[in-house]
């Protein structure tokens, strides 16, 4: 997956590639010309020593002020070293830039990750490589993991550590998947030991409790609902109060597909959050929805702060900016990723994986 943003990637790296490599060319041919220079001197020097105190006093003015930069660079070269300066990379992030925001970067994203790249290729640090190409590799390796880590955390530890019972709520717009979501992580926790106990709080949708009940009787978990129209924090309140008396480990809580510019629904999104407070809250969205998913993202954290994201879908030919956009707005991590319509079809979301993906390193 992801396959849009790592042919991108793939081209940035051949354009800072031509751009260094055409420098090296040049480099290559300016020693001799300094070793020239170099043995006329040493020649007029032993033909006339007096040279040498006339021209004592300007050395030091010489070297500051008209050494070749192209000198300092293929000198560095010869020693194995790679000075990568301001001009090299200025089509090449540009390129990178263009590449990111057509994959449905954010553009905020996708300026960090320019700053990142920049300073990490010019900075002291990273001279010392074999090649160009592995520069380039290292800065967007350590860009890209930057805004995609952000927040990780261990979900099943904090499961596993945290008081019984865990409420997970779950927000998101109409029609990406949430409600399946709710069902394949109940089976994620079943395989791991864990009950749950599915609560329906979207009470505003016709046939959500039917649908949401077809899930709970597919996997054999107990459902809380409500009548269409009830109070949904009162729903989910009742799924913890069912879980206390039963023993159930885990309270899964849906929301109505909230529409983000609806203000009525954001408010009893912060009703929920009020009287439930909750563990966890997830947002759910499309892999494929790209720039939609953000700004949606950006409004469900403002209502009621998400803990971390699921992003359905991903088995999709998706161009990657909506698993980077999202956890960079956010400043929350995706947490699972949809992979198929199964039960099964969910995975831990393992950011150094997909930054290896990216970059096709092995």
């Amino acid at each position: 997956m992801f396959d849009g943003l790592k042919d991108k990637l793939s081209g940035f790296r051949e354009d800072v590639e031509e751009s260094t490599e055409a420098e090296e060319d040049e480099e290559d041919e300016a020693p001799p010309e300094e070793a020239t220079t170099a043995e006329s001197g040493a020649d007029a020097t032993a033909e006339s020593p007096s040279a040498v105190d006339s021209d004592a006093g300007g050395s030091d003015e010489s070297s500051n002020d008209d050494e070749p930069s192209t000198f300092q660079r293929a000198k560095a070269f010869a020693t194995g070293r790679i000075i990568i300066e301001e001009e090299d990379l200025e089509e090449p992030l540009w390129n990178l830039e263009m590449a990111l925001l057509e994959s449905d970067v954010e553009m905020s994203v996708a300026e960090q990750i320019l700053d990142s790249v920049r300073e990490t290729m010019l900075g002291e640090s990273r001279k010392q490589v074999e090649t160009t190409g592995e520069l380039v590799e290292s800065a967007l390796h350590d860009a890209l993991l930057d805004v995609i880590a952000v927040g990780q955390f261990d979900f099943e530890e904090r499961i596993a550590e945290a008081d019984k019972p865990v409420t997970i709520v779950f927000t998101g717009v109409n029609g990406v998947g949430k409600t399946t979501s709710i069902a394949k992580l109940s089976e994620w926790l079943d395989d791991r030991g864990y009950s749950s106990v599915l609560a329906n709080g979207d009470t505003y949708r016709a046939g959500a409790n039917e649908q949401i009940r077809e899930h709970a009787d597919r996997l054999g978990r107990d459902l809380i609902s409500h009548d269409q129209g009830g109070d949904p924090a009162a729903v989910i309140y009742d799924g913890v109060e069912y879980a206390e008396a039963n023993d159930v480990d885990v309270v899964l809580g849906d929301t109505a597909g909230r529409l983000h510019t609806s203000d009525d629904l954001m408010a009893q999104l912060e009703k929920i959050d009020r009287v439930v407070d909750p563990d966890m809250t997830l947002f759910v969205d499309e892999a494929v929805a790209g720039q939609d998913a953000v700004n949606r993202a950006k409004e469900f954290n403002d209502a009621a702060a998400i803990d971390g994201a699921i992003l359905t879908k991903a088995d999709a030919d998706s161009s990657g900016g909506a698993a980077i956009s999202v956890a960079y707005v956010t400043g929350k991590p995706i947490l699972f990723l949809g992979t198929g319509q199964g039960y099964d079809d969910i995975t831990r979301f393992d950011p150094e994986a997909l930054v290896e993906s990216l970059l096709d390193e092995e």
